[in-house]
């Protein structure tokens, strides 16, 4: 394990990132989210960061481009390497603590297996500050939607913990942990703030319920 230490200022981002363009893995600011890693690129990414500032760049791609070089979306979150292990058989177990958004600026010649932006982190800098109550925050109204959700799916989730935790936590944890699509994903990632965030999960799992056809797998939310 390594432990992070904390963001206070834009000043404290580097202006250079690399990036781990994935679909459907969400970071959002104060999330986190575990990653097992073992494409020879992504390792020697991770290795490189471990030996920096411990920091990069999750985003999503668009379309466009090829598999190995996709076109990459316009908005994506910085992250510390704040957990690290090593497995037997050669791969790395990351979590990734989010930091703040950032716009994907000029790429970077790729001198590197893996590919650097630059980043403007100015839109975003209220990412930085603590997590703050959600005042506003109608509990009932939300969980009603995310019980409907989550049975129309046949998932699970800790009930006692979806009753207790601050409003922010809650709904950062489940707009990363709930199995939407991709372009889904990303409208959360750029949702402007905390509420927009919060009324576009609601949509979100309200067109689901409403919606789904009961043909898909079930999935399981631990």
């Amino acid at each position: 394990m390594v432990a992070g230490r904390p963001t206070r200022k834009l000043a404290d981002l580097p202006q250079v990132i690399a990036v781990f363009p994935l679909d459907g893995a969400l970071l959002l600011p104060h999330g986190q989210l575990p990653l097992k890693i073992f494409e020879p690129r992504y390792l020697n990414m991770i290795d490189d960061a471990m030996a920096a500032e411990r920091m990069i760049g999750m985003v999503q791609t668009r379309a466009g481009g090829d598999a190995a070089n996709p076109k990459l979306a316009s908005v994506g979150c910085v992250g510390r390497i704040t957990g690290f292990a090593e497995t037997s058989d050669d791969c790395y177990l990351i979590t990734l603590t989010g930091v703040c958004r950032f716009a994907l600026g000029d790429e970077l010649p790729q001198r590197l297996p893996y590919r650097q932006i630059r980043a403007d982190y100015g839109p975003y800098e209220a990412d930085l500050a603590p997590v703050a109550d959600d005042d506003g925050f109608d509990r009932v109204r939300f969980l009603r939607a995310l019980k409907a959700y989550l049975d129309r799916r046949q998932m699970e989730v800790d009930w006692d913990s979806a009753k207790t935790a601050p409003g922010e936590a809650l709904v950062n944890s489940l707009a990363m942990l709930l199995p939407f699509e991709t372009a889904e994903k990303q409208a959360l990632l750029e949702a402007p703030g905390l509420i927009d965030r919060r009324e576009a999960l609601i949509a979100l799992m309200e067109i689901d319920t409403a919606g789904r056809s009961g043909e898909d797998e079930p999935s399981a939310l631990q």
